[in-house]
């Protein structure tokens, strides 16, 4: 297992340093587990004038269920796939990850509502044993189209590692996935059933929605406000999606699909979170707004991993480098690191700074690619 235990003084010297004022030459000195100062010293670890960054700060991955989840009908043993996500993890500069579970079942995957208690014990107790070299922690995705959610929330809302919450209804008609039809066709496919089967339980989905809805949706947003959890609301649609929001005192909006929802979470002074993937790949695999045009209005604050656990690391050095977009690399990474540390109230790390956490990694660019070369997490080198 991973000794997370604090290092003694070490130095990581010939680096380019990227902090908030801007990127600096030299060397940075680790005291134990916190960032100790820049200085001009050359002994030490030479990391080759790779750049140093803070570690990565990644709010929400589903990315986990690729392991627990490998086939429809296969569910794998939870350390075991934990730690495979964690080796994901951390190849891609990620220090601090928000495991982002399903709380609830919309249509596919009902079993979400039994594995997930014990998914998160398997999660805390290879958190214990030092099983994984990132630090993990818990986002609740909770599906208020479920009324199963409702008892889910109360058994794991108050778990140490529960940092977290977001409101999310993935019944097809609106926010994520307007386009019923097209929804309906995905969504047997990926789930393998034949037309009638897949009928009958989109019916079953509507059904739940409509009834228990409003009720699954207000009993989340109350324990989640009990427990002083920042609250998202996720795939805003419309200026009504976003006022309900910030009505119900929701801090951030997640994954907005529409401009208008972008600029209506702004100007309700909510955070906004997008996903790297969707500027990464030049646009939303749904059809909805590209966080390109977000980033071109100025309507971004963070950027999450979402389904590719790498690709903040990707979108921050892609963004520096894009001409389009006025990002310098201070500013691109700041959007994977001090930004979403912020919002889930994590002051300890995300910046170069004397006296925070030494959460940091080492990047070497080839062709223009971010290559991952080493990795500390609370001064520990665990890659």
């Amino acid at each position: 297992m991973f000794d997370t235990r604090p290092a003694a003084a070490v130095t990581l010297s010939n680096a380019r340093i990227v902090t908030p004022q801007g990127i600096r030459d030299g060397a940075l000195t680790l005291d134990g587990d916190q960032i100790a100062g820049i200085s001009t010293a050359r002994d030490g670890l030479d990391l080759g004038d790779a750049f140093l960054i803070p570690g990565i700060v990644d709010l929400h991955t589903d990315h986990v269920e690729r392991h627990t989840h490998p086939r429809v009908s296969v569910i794998w043993p939870f350390l075991p796939a934990l730690m495979a996500h964690d080796a994901v993890v951390i190849s891609g500069g990620t220090t601090t990850v928000f495991d982002s579970l399903s709380v609830g079942a919309s249509m596919k995957r009902p079993e979400r509502r039994e594995i997930l208690e014990p998914l998160i014990a398997a999660l805390a107790e290879g958190q214990k044993a030092g099983a994984f070299r990132a630090e993990h922690l818990l986002h609740l995705r909770c599906e208020i189209s479920d009324p199963a959610t409702m008892d889910l929330v109360d058994a794991t809302i108050a778990h140490p590692l529960t940092r977290l919450v977001s409101v999310m209804d993935h019944t097809p008609g609106d926010r994520q996935s307007p386009d019923i039809d097209r929804w309906f066709a995905h969504m047997i496919h990926e789930m393998e059933v034949d037309e009638a089967t897949g009928r009958d339980m989109m019916d079953d989905l509507f059904d739940r929605s409509r009834a228990r809805g409003a009720e699954v949706r207000a009993h989340v947003v109350a324990r989640a406000r009990a427990h002083a959890l920042p609250i998202m609301s996720h795939d805003d649609r419309s200026t009504d999606h976003v006022d309900q929001a910030a009505a119900e005192g929701m801090g951030i909006s997640e994954f907005p699909t529409t401009l208008v929802a972008a600029r209506q979470a702004r100007d309700a002074k909510l955070s906004i979170i997008a996903g790297a993937p969707n500027y990464l790949r030049g646009g939303s695999q749904s059809g909805n707004v590209s966080v390109a045009e977000l980033l071109s209005h100025g309507l971004v604050d963070a950027l999450a991993s979402d389904y590719i656990p790498r690709s903040p690391l990707d979108a921050a050095f892609r963004l520096a480098a894009d001409p389009a977009l006025p990002h310098d690399l201070p500013a691109a990474l700041a959007l994977v690191t001090d930004a979403p540390a912020r919002m889930a109230g994590l002051t300890d790390r995300g910046r170069i700074e004397p006296g925070l956490r030494a959460d940091l990694a080492a990047i070497r660019l080839v062709d223009g690619q971010p290559v991952v070369q080493a990795v500390w997490r609370a001064g520990k080198q665990v890659f």
